[in-house]
């Protein structure tokens, strides 16, 4: 496996758009960081926040850490996630990682994107035990009802190769919500046993977890705030801005280069 250069892996990320000018339209993006400062719990991720965060400093935040357009005035078309900020964040994850390695940390994974991102995080995950890492994992059936999705609206949580995710009874579903992790980290406390040391997640389970005081590695689209005002706070140790709906093979590359940089392999 030879892993892309920063460059190379900038390019990538522009060509298929997980970066660059990326497939969530700017009106997407507005609407959820109004939804958000509303105080819409499907928005915040299970996070709260030790501030009043106005529309425009949402924008302005979101311009800063994920490269969207900072003009209040664009209202309307394509919008930006900027690819240096993306690898950047990638360099952080890394050297976290390289450090749970190193220390032999207790880790998690788990995804609220199980058809787009739960390759990424099962080969980390699979890497890091190779180094002596111990995944953590608890309250797998823990089941919860949602409201305005489409049926079966029972979400129940499952752990595919160690990996968190909510299904409808077997079909794994996208998520934002935070009480999976929340049930999965009130179980470890019952059951007396440590909680991880390290979170890698998205959505949902990413802002539980960094809610909860865990240190928690988090991805998230240009449409989904939470997590940036989350890191922004000191409640997440990184969030990586990314477009997190395109298909496992895509995000390869980046996998990749986390990997080397790590030095998983």
């Amino acid at each position: 496996m030879t892993p892309p250069s920063r460059a190379e892996l900038i390019d990538h990320l522009v060509r298929t758009g997980i970066a660059g000018q990326v497939d969530t339209p700017r009106q997407n993006n507005l609407k959820h960081y109004r939804r958000l400062v509303q105080g819409d719990p499907y928005h915040q991720f299970g996070l709260t926040f030790t501030r009043e965060w106005s529309f425009s400093d949402v924008l302005a935040l979101m311009a800063k850490r994920c490269g969207v357009v900072a003009d209040e005035g664009y209202l309307w078309g394509i919008d930006t996630i900027d690819p240096d900020r993306t690898v950047d964040a990638l360099e952080s994850v890394a050297d976290r990682m390289a450090r749970a390695a190193r220390d032999r940390e207790r880790v998690m994974f788990a995804t609220g994107h199980p058809r787009n991102l739960a390759e990424v995080y099962r080969t980390w995950k699979d890497l890091l035990v190779d180094h002596g890492c111990t995944v953590v994992t608890a309250a797998a059936g823990y089941a919860y009802d949602v409201s305005g999705e489409y049926p079966p609206t029972r979400r129940i949580l499952v752990w595919r190769d160690d990996v968190g995710m909510v299904v409808d009874g077997r079909t794994p579903r996208h998520s934002h919500h935070p009480f999976a992790m929340r049930a999965v980290l009130s179980r470890l406390a019952e059951e007396g046993t440590p909680w991880p040391q390290l979170v890698i997640a998205d959505h949902g389970f990413a802002g539980a977890a960094g809610e909860a005081g865990v240190e928690t590695i988090g991805f998230a689209d240009s449409n989904d705030p939470a997590l940036f005002l989350g890191e922004h706070e000191g409640k997440l140790h990184t969030t990586v801005p990314l477009d997190d709906g395109y298909l496992p093979d895509t995000y390869r590359p980046l996998s990749d280069y986390v990997i080397h940089r790590a030095g998983l392999v």
